[in-house]
């Protein structure tokens, strides 16, 4: 069993025992979590599709983690006219694993 979700403005295909690093959530490690915008369910060769969520269909999920990803380096500049500007940025990211699909 599959499901697409929707959370931080970006969709994930999920099934369980799946970790996921997604965009930082307002819970601590160790919580339970559940996503209610599930756009998509798969069992057994069967689909049904949300218009645009499915109806009473959640997925659950255990917050393992929170961090911050890869620094990336931030450069912009316009010739000629001595304008230069560098900036670093880290994204904050929380780890996931599913724990179960309710569809």
């Amino acid at each position: 069993m599959y499901a697409l979700i929707e959370t931080g403005g970006k969709q994930y295909r999920v099934q369980k025992d799946d970790v996921l690093y997604i965009e930082k959530l307002d819970a601590q490690a160790g919580e339970t979590v559940t996503f209610d915008k599930v756009l998509l369910v798969g069992k057994d060769g069967e689909t049904v599709v949300g218009k645009p969520v499915v109806d009473g269909a959640n997925v659950t999920a255990k917050v393992l983690d929170h961090g911050r990803g890869k620094k990336i380096t931030v450069f912009k500049y316009k010739p000629k006219k001595n304008y230069k500007k560098k900036q670093g940025h880290r994204q904050p990211f929380t780890k996931v694993q599913i724990e179960g699909i309710n569809a």
